[in-house]
């Protein structure tokens, strides 16, 4: 059985990779060097690049706290959501490393925990819970894994590229489709879907 304490130091020195050189490239290769050990090492306890990411990703979520959560289900729904964006934020391309991965790792199952059983306690049914909580997070990791890789220059792309004759109805929203920041953005959507678990 692969050493949990191990993993987690591989872990922690794949997420140093993808903070200084990104996504691309953290490799189990590039971690056993980074160690100082040989590939072989780091394949017996991790087996696999997809595992990599895996506990790469839980370790990611591990940053979002569950301490002095408002005792409000519906206020908790929306303060985990926001540390959860903050937990992706706080490592490059941390969104697009869990957007890939399926772990069902502890970190990775309490943060569902506390967003399903808030969501359970504002009164959705088992179905609305679940599926309120999955919309929450495929919003969350799409408009953060775009935050992280988004051209500054996106504006002036949309604005070159959308003319009235062709697209009127992106015409007349294109301010706010190019204006606005992500943290304004993330706040009216996950105010769209909490609007599922009420006020």
């Amino acid at each position: 059985m692969a050493n949990t304490r191990r993993q987690d130091e591989i872990a922690t020195t794949a997420l140093e990779l993808l903070d200084e050189r990104g996504a691309d490239a953290v490799s189990l290769r590039a971690v056993a060097e980074r160690m100082g050990v040989r590939l072989n090492t780091v394949s017996w306890h991790v087996k696999t690049k997809a595992r990599l990411l895996e506990l790469m990703a839980d370790a990611i979520v591990a940053r979002v706290s569950l301490e002095d959560l408002p005792p409000d289900p519906a206020e908790r729904f929306r303060e985990v959501a926001h540390r959860y964006r903050r937990a992706l934020l706080g490592f490059r391309d941390g969104a697009r490393v869990v957007a890939g991965t399926y772990p069902a790792g502890e970190h990775t199952l309490r943060t569902a925990e506390a967003v399903v059983g808030a969501l359970l306690e504002c009164g959705l049914d088992e179905r609305e819970a679940a599926w309120t909580a999955w919309t929450a997070v495929y919003f969350t990791l799409g408009l953060t894994q775009e935050e992280q890789g988004a051209p500054t220059s996106m504006g002036d792309v949309l604005r070159t590229a959308v003319t009235p004759e062709a697209y009127p109805a992106l015409t007349r929203t294109l301010g706010h489709l190019a204006g606005g920041t992500f943290e304004e953005r993330f706040a009216f959507g996950l105010d769209l879907i909490s609007r599922r678990a009420g006020p």
